[in-house]
C-alpha cells in the first residue's frame, strides 16, 4: 500500500477553487465583482509565474469572510460545490483515484487553498483526508487570518512531514500528482512524481526528468 497525494486545483478539477469561490462571493454580494476579480486575477497571475506570496492572497481572499461563522460558510459552500465544482472534476482524475483505491493505496489531497473549500471538494470526489490552509476562528467567527504553515510550495512538505509523523506513514513508494511549477519541491521528494496538464515550466522539467505526463479531461 502506497501513499498517493493529489494537488487539487487544475489537477483534480479544471480550475482554481479559490478563484471560483471569489466569483461566488461576488454573486452573494459580499464584494464588488469587477474590482475584486481584477485583484484576484493579478494575484493568480503571480501564482502562475511562481512569484505569489501566498500570505497576500489569503489576506485578500479571506477579507469578505471576516465575522462570518464556519457554519454559515459551510452552508453556502456545499451547494456551490455541487453546482459549480462537480462539473469541473476531471473524469480521468476519478478513474485514477479508483485505480489507486483498488490497489489498496491511501489517498491524500494537499492543496494551497483553504480547508473551507478543499475539504468539501475532496469529499465530493470521495477523498476524506486533506491538508490545506487552515483558517483562524476567533470568538466563533472567521478572523480573516490563517493558522500554522501554509500548504504552499515548501510549506506543503513541512505540513506533509508533520502529517506523516502523526499518521505513522512514510513517503516510501509515494505518488504525487500536480499541474504546477509551485509543486516542484514536493514532486522531487516522492518516488513517483506524476505531472498532470502541466504549466510550461513543470512540463519542461518533467520532460527532462522523464516523469510521466498525464493529459486529463
Amino acid at each position: 500500500m502506497a501513499l498517493v497525494i493529489f494537488d487539487l486545483d487544475d489537477t483534480l478539477i479544471h480550475g482554481d477553487c479559490a478563484t471560483l469561490w471569489s466569483e461566488q462571493m461576488g454573486r452573494l454580494g459580499w464584494v464588488d465583482p469587477e474590482s475584486f476579480m481584477r485583484k484576484n486575477h493579478e494575484l493568480m497571475d503571480a501564482y502562475s509565474q511562481g512569484k505569489l506570496k501566498m500570505e497576500d492572497f489569503m489576506d485578500f481572499s479571506l477579507e469578505p469572510m471576516i465575522g462570518r461563522t464556519p457554519e454559515e460558510i459551510e452552508h453556502l459552500v456545499e451547494p456551490w460545490v455541487e453546482d459549480v465544482i462537480e462539473p469541473l472534476i476531471y473524469s480521468d482524475a476519478t478513474k485514477t483515484i479508483a485505480r489507486h483505491r483498488a490497489n489498496g493505496d491511501r489517498i491524500l489531497v494537499i492543496s494551497a487553498s483553504g480547508t473551507h473549500l478543499v475539504t468539501p471538494i475532496a469529499a465530493r470526489i470521495g477523498i476524506d483526508e486533506v491538508l490545506g490552509i487552515n483558517l483562524e476562528v476567533s470568538h466563533g467567527v472567521y478572523s480573516g487570518r490563517t493558522v500554522g504553515v501554509l500548504t504552499y510550495r515548501e510549506g506543503k512538505i513541512t505540513r506533509l512531514l508533520e502529517w506523516l509523523e502523526q499518521e505513522g506513514e512514510t513517503l516510501e513508494g509515494a505518488y504525487f500528482y500536480s499541474d504546477s511549477r509551485n509543486d516542484l519541491p514536493l514532486l522531487l521528494k516522492v518516488d513517483h512524481p506524476q505531472v498532470v496538464n502541466p504549466d510550461p515550466v513543470l512540463r519542461e522539467h518533467a520532460e527532462k526528468a522523464g516523469w510521466p505526463i498525464h493529459h486529463w479531461v
